[in-house]
């Protein structure tokens, strides 16, 4: 069952950083923790998280894998919702989790328990939480890339777009082709180089045709693939997080 929020109430989340933020984009991490913070929860953060095992069961290491989600199912054990800035990793905890134990195996149970309890931070705000306008400024042209999994797994398309439409200054233009792949797809961008590059390079003529000056998405590693591309060609656009946008314009940024 999942839990109610009753929004006069101060509710207790416990966040799940993804591999990426965490050693990529750590500025990213702490913006979450502020933008939570003003939407009135208190933001717990376990030190001993590490990956999801999402990389590794895509790889076809399923032992491996059933060891990261025993690992995780511990460190985010309790009651608490858990919340992260990234509908990859969450949808993969949701729907595959369960898929690594065996029915009989109470570790099963804490699975499903799991999967209810967890939440990609745009569905968490505008469904769970009801907290839309965080008063941003981000005075920007942007176009949105929705990530695969985000849109076909998780199931988000509209909730970036209402955050995305209470900041004020931005203006977001769609793209053609905005829920096509940008390439990067785990593995499938170090196996497949040559095609992944090729989508990339599609994504992101795509996204600099609208005038945009930043393409901003729910997934890190998606947007870790195309800056790299952007970078390495010199093209006049820049990537950025959701929560990075959100947390623009007011207080401080840490």
């Amino acid at each position: 069952m999942e839990k109610d929020i009753n929004t006069n109430d101060t509710i207790t989340i416990d966040l799940f950083i993804p591999c990426f933020i965490d050693q990529l984009y750590p500025k990213t991490a702490f913006n979450v923790v502020k933008i939570l913070k003003k939407a009135g929860c208190k933001v717990n953060y376990n030190p001993n998280q590490t990956c999801c095992g999402q990389p590794s069961y895509n790889s076809g290491y399923h032992k491996e894998t059933k060891r990261l989600a025993t690992k995780f199912m511990k460190d985010f054990k309790g009651e608490n919702l858990i919340v992260s800035p990234s509908a990859s990793c969450t949808s993969f905890i949701k729907n595959y989790y369960r898929d690594l134990f065996h029915k009989d195996d109470p570790l099963y149970k804490e699975t499903l328990k799991t999967k209810d309890r967890i939440f990609e931070l745009t569905d968490f705000l505008v469904n769970k939480l009801k907290y839309i306008d965080f008063g941003a400024s981000f005075p920007h042209k942007i176009c949105y890339h929705d990530a695969c999994t985000a849109l076909r797994e998780y199931g988000i398309f509209k909730e970036p777009r209402v955050l995305l439409a209470k900041v004020k200054g931005l203006e977001l233009i769609e793209m053609e082709g905005n829920d096509v792949c940008c390439g990067f797809g785990g593995t499938f961008s170090a196996k497949y180089t040559s095609i992944s590059t090729s989508m990339t390079e599609l994504k992101v003529k795509h996204a600099i045709a609208t005038g945009a000056e930043y393409i901003v998405s729910t997934e890190s590693s998606c947007l870790l693939n195309i800056e790299s591309y952007i970078k390495k060609n010199k093209l006049p656009i820049k990537t950025i997080h959701i929560a990075d946008i959100l947390a623009s314009g007011w207080g401080e940024n840490k």
